[in-house]
């Protein structure tokens, strides 16, 4: 028995995710347990909840199911099951989405869809995060031309049947991207390069403040074979391996042989005359 946790960014009623637990359940061995926010939580990255209890609430769904919501984060719901809160359940694979909106290139980092599959990773729990291109063919999290889930949730529910064939490293989660229609193929993609056209507007003024907007529309990205957004861009199903440490081992190397220690001696201007130089 597998056993799955499904979560999103979206919502607990989100139109992705119910999709996506439509068709784990149809997969055999399959046990699937439900935690998701209680509304809609996107572009929280990887923010967390602290400074406050959580509420969680046992949601029906039509099948005669249920789910559980929370008025916390993506990253809260992963971290809620790894604590228990569904008794008798301990969750061997983290599934979020599916999102409503592409999460490709520079995007993921700011993406909560990714950020949950990500602290499944970091539970030591291999993890897929799975995302709809819009109707209209954004390559962005625009909701515009409304979504079709079927074939992103007939895949990746093939792909968690499939998961213990995967070739999946440790610590590494899938990040999968659906282009709108159906796809002409699935590639195997690094992450791509956005092109952000972000802006400083003032919307408002008033006495002593001031209300801007500041994120563009319709951002750009490098047109480079090979990356997602390529992939996504000529109608494939893009599939891109990531991993949390953000270690830059080359690097490691050059610092060590910086004199980090002479960093701690006084500044120049502070030290005795004696050790002055000449």
């Amino acid at each position: 028995m597998l056993n799955v946790l499904l979560t999103n960014d979206d919502g607990i009623e989100a139109d992705g995710l119910q999709a996506m637990r439509r068709a784990l359940i149809g997969v055999d061995g399959v046990r699937l347990a439900v935690i998701a926010p209680d509304g809609n939580r996107s572009a929280m990255a990887r923010s967390i909840t602290t400074r406050r209890p959580l509420w969680v609430a046992e949601v029906p769904f039509d099948d005669g199911t249920v789910g559980y919501a929370t008025d916390g984060t993506p990253v809260d719901c992963v971290r809620l099951a790894s604590l228990g809160v569904i008794e008798d359940f301990k969750a061997d694979l983290v599934v979020a989405g599916i999102n409503h909106g592409a999460n490709l290139g520079d995007d993921i980092t700011y993406s909560g869809t990714v950020a949950a599959a990500l602290e499944g990773v970091v539970l030591d729990l291999p993890a897929i995060a799975v995302s709809q291109q819009s109707g209209a063919g954004s390559l962005d999290y625009r909701f515009h031309g409304g979504f079709g889930f079927e074939v992103a949730a007939r895949f990746v529910a093939r792909l968690v049947e499939r998961i213990e064939d995967v070739p999946l490293p440790a610590k590494t989660l899938l990040n999968v991207n659906v282009p709108t229609g159906e796809p002409s193929g699935v590639e195997v993609a690094s992450l791509g390069k956005r092109i952000y056209r972000d802006e400083l507007k003032l919307e408002r003024e008033e006495e002593n403040r001031r209300r801007y907007w500041i994120y563009g529309s319709d951002p750009g990205f490098e047109d480079e074979p090979g990356t997602d957004l390529a992939a996504v861009a000529a109608g494939r199903i893009a599939v891109t391996p990531i991993h949390f440490d953000l270690t830059d081992r080359p690097s490691l190397e050059a610092l060590r042989r910086f004199d980090m220690e002479e960093l701690l001696a006084p500044p120049i201007g502070d030290r005795p005359a004696h050790d002055a130089l000449p």
